[in-house]
């Protein structure tokens, strides 16, 4: 069955936004300027500002849905399903779990590449699959351990990739990008806690997805901008990049934009593209399937690997294709990709039967004909 119009607006509206997200994240940590009191040039290394960007963008999904709601009311038949009614407060542990996750990512981004840092996000899957069997009760079927054990396989090509060309790349140290990749695995075990959670507690209420991604946007929002009053007085060494090696320094974030403007574009790139992509994403679900949203996921890593590389922000490196496919694999075997595929060959193969059987069957009454002549 041929896509809609529609159908493909929302799958290239996920596929774009969703690599601008990732890629104005980097951008953004490639600039540098002056910072607060005529502070030396130095790089915009703030990844707790980002976050709470980050979460402004997933908070606007609230608006949408209200909008959405708002001019759904006023036809003469409603068809929007707003859900049942239910406790924001059920929000707030996936929420603390989101806020957590995310700002170790964007921690990890400053240390890491943006390929690496999409790439081994795939790790998600191993810990969701353990969790969900020690605390949903679920059971995988042999194609999703089959999948988690060729993820992990994938992540330690990914990881070799990044600890051969860390000897070649003078952006980061060695031990930056080891470090970088394992925050980001680490917080892939807090995202696979996250969707627990969601599963266990939310889910069963039948929440509207735009409204329960605001609705943990509006927790991570306020909480993280609360937060960012002691971080700003936490020291962490040698750990933090800005100029008073406190964990978050925001009025140092906000002088560097007010010298260099074209970092309050990439901050707005990151905030306005992960509101268009959760919304295409939700979409892309409920209008095509699953799947595809999650074969657009990959996709998405390819683009903004080729970009990377195009911006020459990043080198080529074999084993990471390597990686990159065994990550694939894996993923696609969790999600069940294989099963269309075996119901394609085997339908093939029945039609192939019927088509020869007829044939089969008519020699054998031509046989039976020559026999009755004789």
């Amino acid at each position: 069955m041929a896509w809609t119009k529609y159908q493909l607006f929302l799958a290239g509206l996920m596929l774009t936004t969703g690599s601008i997200n990732t890629l104005s994240a980097k951008w953004a940590d490639m600039f540098s300027a002056k910072g607060c009191k005529d502070s030396p040039e130095h790089g915009f290394a703030h990844p707790f500002v980002q976050a709470v960007g980050m979460f402004l963008g997933e908070l606007s999904c609230l608006a949408v849905f209200h909008m959405l709601l708002c001019h759904d009311r006023r036809r003469p038949e409603p068809k929007m399903n707003t859900g049942q009614s239910f406790n924001p407060l059920l929000f707030l542990s996936p929420a603390l779990c989101d806020m957590t996750a995310t700002s170790i990512m964007y921690v990890a981004l400053n240390m890491t590449s943006a390929s690496s840092f999409q790439m081994l996000r795939g790790a998600v899957i191993i810990f969701t699959g353990l969790l969900s069997v020690a605390f949903l009760g679920r059971r995988l079927v042999a194609s999703q351990w089959t999948g988690i054990l060729i993820t992990i396989l994938g992540l330690i090509v990914v990881g070799l990739a990044d600890f051969m060309s860390g000897h070649k790349d003078d952006s980061h140290k060695l031990s930056e990008v080891i470090t970088g990749d394992l925050l980001i695995i680490m917080a892939q075990v807090i995202a696979a806690v996250q969707m627990v959670l969601e599963e266990k507690f939310v889910y069963k209420h039948d929440v509207h997805p735009l409204r329960a991604v605001g609705t943990e946007g509006f927790f991570g929002f306020f909480i993280l901008s609360l937060l960012l009053i002691p971080f700003f007085y936490i020291p962490v060494g040698s750990f933090s990049n800005n100029p008073r090696h406190v964990l978050e320094d925001a009025l140092d974030a906000f002088c560097q934009i007010s010298h260099n403007p074209m970092i309050i574009l990439a901050l707005l790139g990151n905030t306005v593209s992960i509101a268009f992509f959760n919304f295409a994403g939700i979409s892309v679900t409920k209008e095509i399937s699953a799947t595809t949203r999650m074969v657009l996921d990959s996709l998405r890593t390819v683009v903004i690997w080729v970009v990377s590389l195009a911006l020459g922000w990043e080198q080529f490196h074999g084993l990471q294709v390597l990686g990159f496919i065994v990550l694939l694999v894996g993923a696609a075997l969790y999600n069940g990709l294989h099963r269309p595929l075996l119901a394609r060959i085997l339908c093939c193969a029945s039609v192939e039967e019927e088509e020869v059987n007829p044939v089969e069957r008519t020699s054998l009454l031509d046989e039976g004909r020559v026999q009755e002549e004789g």
